[in-house]
């Protein structure tokens, strides 16, 4: 069955864009193959905010050259041809998983990323750790009532940049609940 699997940058201090969701501070590593981090996958699950951000740089969503899948409740689809726009991330998730396929890669962070933590559609993480404090920015999870337990899958440190990629499993076996 295809997974979602969110894969992001993120500074030492858990956020995964700058104040101004700037990313400079995210260094190159020529060590990182970044075709092969991302052969597993092949589509693209992003929230509004993302897409948006990603739109405005000089390549776009044509970057990724793989289907986008936008989930946001005031985008109208045929304002946006080439993504699909979706307001229903259960239900949508639940259609691709049901399709052949690779990996959906959970874009960014955030909102998106706490709305699917707590519907239980995220089934591993993959986080660069950059070398960096930023001291404020775009948090990776804003705060929940959601507890959710992670499994240590790899992890892999990069000596050029200092970056560290910890993948994980979430965990399916009860482990995850609210807090109160």
């Amino acid at each position: 069955m295809r997974r979602v699997r969110l894969s992001v940058a993120m500074s030492l201090d858990g956020y995964i864009a700058g104040p101004d969701g700037e990313y400079d501070w995210i260094p190159e590593d020529p060590g990182i193959d970044m075709a092969e981090l991302f052969k597993d996958f092949d589509t693209i699950l992003m929230g509004r905010r993302s897409y948006e951000a990603v739109r405005k740089q000089e390549a776009g969503i044509a970057m990724f050259g793989m289907p986008v899948v936008v989930f946001s409740s005031t985008l109208k689809a045929e304002d946006h041809p080439g993504v699909t726009v979706s307001r229903s991330p259960e239900a949508t998730v639940r259609e691709l998983r049901a399709k052949p396929g690779k990996d959906l890669w959970l874009f960014g962070g955030g909102e998106l990323l706490r709305s699917f933590l707590e519907a239980g559609l995220v089934d591993g993480m993959d986080i660069a750790v950059m070398p960096i404090l930023l001291g404020r920015g775009l948090p990776l999870l804003p705060p929940t009532g959601t507890r959710v337990a992670l499994t240590l899958v790899s992890h892999r440190a990069y000596q050029a940049s200092g970056t560290v990629l910890l993948t994980y499993d979430v965990r399916k076996d009860g482990a995850s609940e609210g807090v109160r």
